[in-house]
């Protein structure tokens, strides 16, 4: 809101409130890049118009990364790699001018429909960060993070850790000497991110990279939560699950005893959860339980929330399983795989109209889900739609085999046949 000043007139007493507006503060964009000509002029147009500057720091590109932001008006500079994102992403920060400083990486967009609302919480002069919901694509669990990439351009801080780099160190250690700085999370999806789609992590070698900087620093930080977190959930992804659980609850117990932020222990939490859940299904309820229960966006927290849903429907525990997806549909409508666990649940309770329903909308947000359709059709088949039923067990067979699934298909065939006659399978 502009002020107002007070003047008097020449001609008459009257006192005339003249608006003065106080400028607002200048943004900058910082980006650390390599070879992204595929990605870069779709981000950079995502901020036009929000940013007033645009830093572009390049480390060896050798594609059109460097033409693509000079027609976008960035201003580059070259650097060598450094070895790690930390430093390169400080190198940056020196060069900008704004007050305050957005960074994004190539494979990330920003929402215009944000714009207006960060915009407002920037003008207030006590805000230090503003952390952005990201949408992950891709990750079908856990699809949205929270990232701390728009802040007041102060100089105590800067980007730490050398994988994950990120500014949390430093603004922790800011707000123990300057208390009255506020960080805000902004509640409204921000960010889209498609670096988990699983065709770009099988084509690079980021999990190998990740594992020796983590396994460097947490020979020099023992039992810190954050790396026991990631290092932990890698572990267990690629098989190792005895040490994947020790270095979870490592991190849980420090994460007591620092009393960290609840981010940390969510993610903790959620992968201890994934790890025990085979073998120990209720110490993982237990996990998980706790996950929820952090006060943190349902958003965020939602690959614990449906993960809970589903061992408890497994345990028969509908009436709940089906009150948690529930309202995961409601906060995150957009989430298919919360609208497909939403199907099975209300078909195993009986409620077919409701399950209908759900696999409605799983099928919009997802049409390429096999599985989707294939529960579809059972449960039209249980309301007596038999047309309904046979155009989606099609259309199940079809995607199955189009995914290369092909024996999923012929067992899906031979199973319908006698219960359903298919018709010719859908071109």
């Amino acid at each position: 809101m502009p002020k107002r000043r007070c003047s008097k007139t020449s001609l008459t007493d009257v006192y005339i409130l003249e608006p003065t507006y106080e400028p607002a503060p200048m943004l900058s964009l910082s980006m650390v890049v390599r070879n992204e000509e595929s990605r870069l002029g779709a981000c950079l147009a995502s901020v036009k118009g929000f940013v007033d500057e645009i830093v572009l720091v390049d480390t060896g590109s050798t594609d059109a990364t460097v033409a693509i932001a000079e027609a976008a008006g960035a201003r580059i500079e070259h650097l060598p790699w450094p070895g790690d994102f930390a430093p390169a992403r400080n190198a940056a920060l020196n060069l900008i001018t704004g007050d305050w400083v957005l960074v994004l990486d190539a494979d990330e967009q920003l929402r215009a429909e944000a714009i207006s609302g960060l915009q407002n919480l920037m003008a207030q002069p006590d805000v230090l960060v503003i952390n952005l919901l990201r949408f992950e694509q891709g990750a079908t669990m856990s699809p949205y993070s929270n990232v701390s990439r728009l802040f007041r351009r102060h100089p105590r801080i800067h980007w730490s850790r050398p994988y994950h780099s990120m500014i949390d160190d430093s603004v922790r250690d800011l707000l123990s000497e300057e208390p009255h700085w506020r960080i805000v999370d902004y509640l409204e999806p921000t960010l889209f991110h498609e670096g988990y789609r699983p065709d770009l992590l099988q084509s690079s070698n980021k999990s190998q990279r990740l594992r020796t900087a983590m396994e460097a620093w947490l020979a020099e930080h023992p039992g810190d939560p954050y790396t026991c977190a990631k290092l932990g959930a890698l572990e267990v992804d690629e098989g190792q699950k005895e040490r994947g659980i020790q270095l979870l609850r490592q991190g849980l117990k420090q994460n007591e005893n620092t009393n960290a932020n609840p981010i940390e222990r969510y993610e903790l939490l959620l992968h201890l959860g994934i790890a025990l859940a085979q073998d120990d299904p209720q110490g993982a309820v237990t996990a998980y339980r706790e996950a929820v229960a952090l006060p943190m966006d349902i958003r965020v927290s939602l690959g614990a929330r449906l993960n809970l849903a589903a061992l408890l429907m497994q345990q028969e525990q509908l009436d709940e399983a089906i009150a948690l997806t529930t309202t995961a549909t409601q906060q995150a409508p957009e989430v298919a795989l919360a609208w497909y666990n939403l199907g099975l649940m209300q078909r195993r309770q009986g409620n077919l109209v409701e399950a209908l329903y759900a696999y409605e909308q799983a099928k919009q947000l997802n049409p390429e889900h096999a599985e989707t359709h294939q529960n579809h059709a059972v449960a039209m088949l249980v309301a007596g739609d038999i047309n309904g039923a046979r155009n989606s067990f099609n259309k199940a067979i079809t995607l199955l085999h189009r995914q290369g699934r092909s024996k999923e298909s012929e067992g899906l065939r031979h199973q319908v046949a006698g219960i359903v006659k298919l018709n010719e399978e859908e071109k």
